[in-house]
């Protein structure tokens, strides 16, 4: 008999405040290279995902804003036959969960299993990732919704935990209970017993068996349940709706295709309730197994992460260029300049090009309050690196002044910026290396390296690189308003006109 598909949905949303100021939320963690790793950690759970045996090709959910940062790293990885389906709103893990199910069951059939997990998540031992999933797999196949219990390493007081029943065979068992994240002592104590685990937001299941259980679940609470605390902490109230797989089913059925992406039906897709898949299914099926996994998995919930990569003597971890002096327990990432330190304990300090971060390690845990003040004051620092990503390739502001502005632009092999226009401002563009395909009006012309043009004020233009080889310049703006909204696409291969 041959085995069912497994389909790993990734779930690749994020507010980019736990690593601020690495993490923007513009460019949240899930897209940020941690340490020394040579992928992200997206790019990295794909991988890892890919390694399981009977995989399909992924499937990323994410929202709008992050669409071409999604593609981007996908095709730097070769992930060929990836799905990205886009959410128009944010409503938590359990409407995701029904579309990752009704999209697997659509494409490979009433027993495909789904692998739902995040995108912001390490795992060390990628074979002990990929055992505990073939256990889950046969265990989900008879009948079974899976949540990975992760061997926990610490009394950690900011997860859900699990408590296991009784033995399944196989090495798996019954799910005897969710656990809320417990004080500091009560926490000691599970990690004292084997009968507790971390929840690490790792489930496994039939589609048919999961969205069979959802409908009835909502349909014996008669859709009136509440924000009443998951696992994965509480949400907002239920709104009044058909229910959540009859929206996202809804949702599904009138998507369309946009480029290389699903977009899921805004007027459909806002009826789903916004639960966690914790509270909506999981805490109510009598159908929840647990399979253990000890594979190194962590959240990377905050910077202290960084402590469980390689220190040195005094107990300090060093990235970029840092010389540390008379100190320990010291955690430092640099980006762009030296950082030095001296007779300092217990910080972590995090230098990025436009922000630094100087934190007690017992406090990272609270830099989402300086996100919050950030975007209560209408700070850019909170929302985006000076860094900006476009589909195109990306650009970044290196000087402003009254009625001028300076950047350096990046555009990427065979790749080409909309064709639009200026109401109030005019660009000079010098090519610093690469080959620019200047479309200015009625003219198309090329530039070489050191070679130049002028844009007026109101001409209809258009940059492209038609080379196999970066393309970058510096734009010198002019004029008596220069934001980004002044912008008139009049042409776009990538569907933002």
């Amino acid at each position: 008999m041959k085995n069912p598909t497994i389909v790993p949905v990734i779930l690749a949303g994020g507010s980019g405040t736990r690593l601020w100021p690495l993490s923007r939320e513009a460019w949240p963690k899930q897209f940020l290279k941690i340490g020394s790793n040579e992928h992200t950690l997206l790019q990295s759970t794909v991988l890892r995902a890919r390694a399981i045996e009977n995989a399909a090709p992924p499937v990323v959910i994410c929202g709008d804003v992050h669409r071409f940062i999604v593609a981007e790293q996908l095709r730097e990885i070769c992930a060929s036959g990836a799905t990205i389906i886009l959410e128009p709103h944010g409503r938590n893990t359990a409407p995701a969960a029904a579309v990752a199910a009704l999209f697997s069951q659509q494409k490979y059939g009433e027993d495909a299993l789904v692998f739902l997990m995040s995108a912001d998540h390490a795992v060390a031992d990628v074979p002990a990732f990929c055992e505990a999933s073939r256990i889950a797999a046969q265990v989900a196949s008879g009948g079974y919704l899976m949540v990975f219990g992760i061997k926990p390493t610490r009394a950690e007081t900011g997860y859900g935990y699990l408590k296991r029943g009784k033995p399944l065979g196989n090495g798996a068992f019954q799910l005897e209970r969710f656990v809320e994240k417990p004080d500091r002592e009560r926490a000691e104590a599970f990690v004292q017993s084997d009968d507790y685990a971390w929840n690490g937001g790792l489930f496994l299941f039939r589609a048919d068996l999961f969205l069979n259980e959802f409908s009835r679940i909502e349909g014996a609470d008669g859709n009136r349940g509440g924000g009443s605390e998951g696992a994965a902490g509480s949400g907002p109230q239920r709104v009044a709706s058909e229910g959540t797989v009859a929206a996202c089913r809804q949702a599904l059925a009138r998507a369309v295709q946009d480029l290389d992406f699903v977009r899921l039906d805004a007027e459909s897709f806002v009826l789903a309730p916004e639960d966690s898949i914790d509270y909506a299914v999981m805490e109510k099926t009598g159908r929840a197994a647990l399979v253990p996994m000890d594979a190194g998995w962590d959240d990377v919930g905050s910077w202290t992460y960084l402590a469980k990569l390689p220190l040195d003597a005094a107990g300090n971890y060093q990235s970029g260029d840092v010389l540390l002096e008379d100190s320990s327990n010291v955690l430092v990432h640099a980006q762009h300049r030296l950082v030095a330190a001296l007779g300092v304990d217990d910080l972590v300090i995090v230098e990025t090009q436009d922000a630094v971060l100087v934190a007690h390690r017992g406090k990272v845990q609270q830099v989402r309050s300086i996100v919050a003040r950030l975007r209560a004051e209408g700070r850019d620092e909170g929302e985006r690196h000076p860094v900006v990503h476009r589909p195109w390739g990306s650009y970044e502001t290196i000087a402003t002044g009254p009625r001028f502005q300076v950047k350096r632009i990046v555009v990427n092999p065979e790749s080409k910026l909309s064709l639009q226009m200026h109401h109030h401002r005019a660009e000079h563009w010098i090519v610093v290396c690469g080959t620019a395909k200047v479309t200015c009006e009625q003219r198309e012309f090329l530039l070489s390296e050191n070679e130049s043009t002028y844009i007026p004020l109101g001409a209809a233009h258009r940059l492209e690189n038609p080379g196999k080889l970066p393309l970058e310049l510096i734009e010198v703006q002019s004029g008596s308003y220069l934001g980004e909204d002044d912008i008139v696409r009049i042409q776009d291969v990538y569907g933002r006109v």
